[in-house]
């Protein structure tokens, strides 16, 4: 009798796990990086992503076929306080230390195989404004990339 009520109590937990998330009305796609081809060395950088209504954010990395055989994408984030205006840059700003991360910057990163996928990276907010940049090593060829920012607002705005 004990291990039907152990087997119940499971079922019963797991049904939880199985209920709809409504994710259209509860997060906010964040404009980061419009799609751009990089055919050289060129460090990539989103605009500010200001997190004032905001816990942090998920980074989606991109990527479309990488022409180059040997090239490498380094994907680093700085944050700050203030930016110089909305589209700006960062005013005074730093590298965002591991433990402000979920993830890490080595598994956002990427090479040359990594034609076609996405990436991910997020940020616990720490200050107001972050951006994300890849910097390219060793590329000649053709690299599409694009980045999206994905927050989950504290209060929801009406939608």
């Amino acid at each position: 009798m004990k291990y039907i009520a152990a087997i119940a109590i499971i079922a019963a937990a797991s049904i939880g796990y199985a209920q709809p998330v409504d994710l259209h009305t509860t997060i906010d796609p964040i404009f980061g990086l419009a799609p751009v081809v990089v055919s050289n060395n060129t460090a990539q950088t989103t605009k500010a992503i200001d997190l004032a209504n905001y816990p942090g954010c998920e980074f989606h990395i991109i990527t479309g076929v990488l022409a180059d055989s040997n090239a490498t994408f380094a994907v680093t984030l700085a944050h700050a306080d203030s930016i110089t205006d909305p589209t700006g840059a960062l005013v005074s700003s730093s590298a965002v230390s591991s433990d402000s991360l979920i993830g890490t910057t080595a598994s956002a990163s990427f090479d040359y195989s990594a034609d076609n996928t996405v990436k991910k990276i997020g940020y616990i907010k720490q200050k107001r404004y972050v951006q994300l940049t890849i910097t390219p090593s060793g590329n000649t060829g053709s690299a599409p990339l694009a980045v999206i920012a994905v927050g989950r607002p504290y209060i929801r705005k009406g939608s």
